[in-house]
């Protein structure tokens, strides 16, 4: 038990050193106005003369006076304006002591310049995630503060990593491969420890990725379905990012959004059987099998439901206007992005199955002792002889 803790808490150390050096490494594409300073800024007053409505949609030009509230501006007051696009996704309305991010474009220490970027919510976002820590720590302990390190980890790998080298071109599917690799490695051994039950969810995590990834290419393509459904692509190719991939970033992403889910199944199945062995050692390798595929059913019984909801959420209010408008269900399913999203859950959601199988047979073979299973064959012997 102390060689399992040391060998943890080692492992801790070595992820939070991972990911300073992560943090601290750059991503090859720096900010491109260095010039710029940016700062927090009050909303002292407000022109609503020329913004113009129509229904719920706002237009025009919103004519705002803020006050610097930190950095070299700090207490300067300037004018400024707010460009309403009509589009309610990307606009943003300011009110009298709001507080906003603001770029400053400045002079031999004079303002020439200040665009208004969207409402300050740094502060807000740190408090609930400071809320969020203490909770998981109140309830989950040392296991809690490993899962804040894991969750930490991943944001940086997927900063610092994978998007970085999608955009130098490198090929999404194996770069994504490797990285679902690195997350679910340091979130396994992080949470089940560096043993075998580890080991089983790591393996059956990535034997469920690997899977999909295969469905993936193969339904992607009779699907005919392309990368630029993915938000913002094209965008990329309009800024000069056009030996980009889209639809290997697309189908990418499938696995990458799943295999959080993969995780879950091949960990619950791992501690389980692995609490099963501990309990009853003579167990035999095809009980533990079965056991471990009766529990994989109970659990991706959920989680395939888990995966439909989280992948249509983003959806409701397009399925919304389908519906208000009278669509024809047919016309619905087969419009590009909505055969995308079908294809996203449905793939994702044949690697959360198929994680199940993988992971109990590999439990099977990694988590009970070879010698129970002789000892389990030594007795069947002894029970012929004497019924002889």
């Amino acid at each position: 038990m102390r060689e399992q803790q040391r060998s943890d808490k080692i492992f801790v150390v070595i992820i939070t050193l991972i990911s300073i050096f992560l943090y601290l490494i750059p991503t090859g594409f720096p900010i491109q106005d260095d010039d710029y300073v940016r700062s927090k800024a009050k909303i002292l007053a407000v022109d609503n003369q020329n913004v113009h409505q129509r229904g719920v949609v706002k237009t025009g030009v919103q004519g705002v006076s803020i006050e610097i509230m930190d950095g070299i501006y700090k207490g300067e007051r300037v004018e400024t304006t707010n460009t309403l696009l009509g589009k309610l996704e990307m606009d943003k309305l300011f009110q009298e002591d709001d507080v906003a991010l603001v770029v400053i474009k400045g002079e031999q220490g004079k303002i020439q310049a200040a665009n208004l970027i969207d409402h300050y919510r740094l502060d807000v976002e740190g408090i609930l995630f400071a809320l969020f820590a203490l909770v998981l720590f109140w309830y989950a302990r040392w296991t809690g503060v490993k899962a804040l390190l894991s969750f930490i980890f991943t944001i940086l790998i997927l900063w610092k990593v994978l998007w970085p080298l999608f955009l130098k071109g490198w090929d999404p599917i194996i770069v994504s491969q490797l990285v679902v690799c690195l997350i679910v490695g340091c979130v396994t051994f992080l949470i089940a420890g560096l043993n075998r039950v580890g080991v089983v969810a790591f393996l059956g995590t990535i034997s469920g990725t690997i899977a999909a990834c295969i469905i993936g290419i193969i339904f992607g393509d009779l699907f005919k379905v392309h990368g630029a459904v993915v938000p913002f692509a094209e965008t990329l190719l309009h800024v000069g990012f056009s030996h980009i991939d889209l639809t290997k970033i697309f189908l990418a992403g499938i696995f990458l959004a799943s295999s959080g889910a993969m995780m879950d199944v091949a960990m619950d199945i791992a501690v389980s059987v692995a609490e099963l062995v501990e309990q009853k050692p003579s167990i035999t390798r095809k009980e533990v099998i079965t056991s471990g595929m009766n529990v994989g059913r109970a659990v991706v019984g959920t989680m395939t439901t888990t995966l439909l909801l989280a992948y249509s959420g983003a959806f409701t209010a397009l399925m919304m206007v389908f519906m208000a408008q009278g669509t024809a269900v047919v016309n619905i399913l087969n419009l590009t992005y909505i055969a995308a999203e079908i294809l996203h859950t449905l793939v994702g959601s044949f690697g959360v199955v198929l994680v199940a199988p993988f992971t109990a047979i590999l439990a099977g073979w990694l988590l009970v002792p070879h010698s129970a299973t002789l000892v389990d064959r030594g007795n069947k012997v002894q029970e012929k002889e004497n019924i002889q």
